[in-house]
């Protein structure tokens, strides 16, 4: 054989030789990794899945998780105590996969970095853990201060936002959550201060504004009752507590209670039902008379619902409260239209639109059934009615009138009499008083009875 051919055929050994390792490499490339590749800063090369594994989980092993209070670590806990479970056999896997085995030598000139996340937290230990943790933080709030939020707060009548305090305690339940996805994320370090109990509401938020003013819009409006025919103005300050404000509900309303107990003593004061009216007479200048069927009753309950609304309003209140009775609260009791009756003098006067429209001497109740005094009205006109009672001795009487103006509810009225012959002086007790009644001149009860309306005031004093 010739020189030239054991030339060639010592290099197609040689190149067999060379592709049967290249071959070889490639074969083992597909079980291993290929030269300089790491994975999360562990070398894996020529290692198989399994050795890769094992590697990167001896690295993992003394792993920590920091947490950390402004920059100082707080607690430093291994990530097993944490719950952390590391598997990456199914991504090292699928990477080997995509390696180019052929490829190998000039893949061996690169380098190939992995980054694998696949870790997994085990919800029995994390939640044990997370318990002991929510008890350490709360200790550690504890030390901390408070966050406030900004409120509106009541100074004597006028009302101010006070601003909110930035503290730095810590929300719990937030560390929690938000430990679970950092561990999963593969993070090792949490900072407390990311996770404050920050005011939510501070003292330029608009809405915080917006109610101080409707609050202040309510609290100076101007209050006033009419009542009796005078003007009452509620002082700013009792309107003031009674406005009540909620800063979780942003809500603004009236405590009725409070405005209920102010009504009450208006009604205390005023009420004509129990009070007595001062009324300037005839002969006598000014007396004070008993309350009697003509008046009226405040009505706090009933009242303060209506208040409450209008005060909501924020417009201005100028009402005459709700009441009961025969009269109208918000004018005079007794104004220029009036049947006075004096029974000292024993004598009748009807003034009308300020006017004496006439008087009359009359005849009262005998001792034993005076004529009730009072402010009283005149609730029926009733012409030919027979009046019917009984008599000191038992007996019963029919009496038979022309002109019947009953003015309380116990059956005094005033009517004609034609069986008296005098009227005035003290005959109303020397025998010839009446059950009650006012006995007044035929002419004079008719020309009383057509001139007078009805719910026309009868003063009795």
């Amino acid at each position: 054989m010739t020189a030239k051919k054991w030339t060639y055929l010592v290099a197609g050994l040689v190149l067999v030789a060379i592709g049967s390792f290249y071959l070889l490499k490639a074969n083992f490339f597909k079980q291993h990794f290929l030269p300089k590749t790491s994975a999360n800063g562990v070398n894996i090369s020529k290692m198989t899945v399994k050795e890769a594994e094992k590697a990167l989980s001896a690295k993992y092993s003394g792993d920590t998780f920091e947490i950390t209070d402004n920059g100082e670590v707080w607690r430093d806990i291994p990530t097993k105590d944490l719950g952390i479970d590391h598997d990456f056999t199914d991504k090292l896997t699928e990477h080997l996969k995509k390696q180019s085995a052929n490829n190998w030598l000039i893949k061996s000139f690169s380098t190939k970095k992995l980054k694998l996340s696949e870790s997994s937290l085990n919800k029995e230990n994390f939640e044990l853990f997370s318990k002991q943790l929510k008890k350490d933080l709360a200790s550690l709030n504890n030390t901390k201060t408070q966050s406030v939020n900004a409120y509106i707060k009541q100074a004597d009548s006028a009302f101010e936002i006070i601003p909110e305090v930035e503290g730095d305690t810590i929300n719990t339940d937030n560390v929690v959550h938000s430990l679970s996805d950092f561990l999963t994320q593969g993070k090792t370090a949490l900072e407390l201060n990311s996770f404050l109990d920050k005011p939510t509401v501070k003292k330029d938020d608009p809405t915080l504004q917006d109610k101080l003013k409707e609050i202040t819009k309510i609290s100076e409006q101007p209050v006033t009752y009419q009542i009796n025919g005078k003007t009452i103005e509620v002082p700013q300050d009792t309107v003031a507590s009674w406005i009540q404000f909620d800063p979780t509900e942003q809500n603004v309303t009236i405590n009725t209670e409070l405005a209920q107990t102010y009504i009450s003593e208006l009604g205390d004061k005023y009420d004509t039902s129990e009070n007595e009216t001062t009324f300037k007479s005839t002969k006598h200048g000014k007396v004070s008379v008993p309350a009697g069927t003509y008046s009226w009753t405040i009505q706090p309950t009933a009242e303060a619902e209506e208040l409450k609304l209008a005060l909501l309003e924020g417009n201005g209140v100028d009402r005459s409260p709700i009441a009961m009775g025969s009269a109208s609260i918000g004018q005079p009791l007794i104004g220029d239209t009036y049947v006075e009756i004096d029974l000292d003098n024993q004598h009748m006067y009807f003034y009308k639109d300020g006017k004496l429209e006439l008087d009359t001497d009359i005849v009262s109740g005998k001792p034993t059934t005076v004529t009730p005094k009072g402010v009283h009205y005149l609730w029926k006109k009733e012409r030919d009615s027979v009046l019917r009672g009984t008599n000191d001795d038992g007996s019963t009487y029919a009496e038979p009138v022309s002109y019947w103006m009953p003015i309380d509810w116990t059956g005094v009225g005033i009517h004609d009499s034609p069986w008296q012959d005098k009227y005035g002086g003290k005959r109303w007790k020397e025998g010839f008083g009446s059950h009650g009644c006012i006995n007044t001149p035929p002419d004079i009860a008719a020309k009383l009875f057509n001139s007078i309306d009805e719910g026309t005031p009868v003063i009795v004093f």
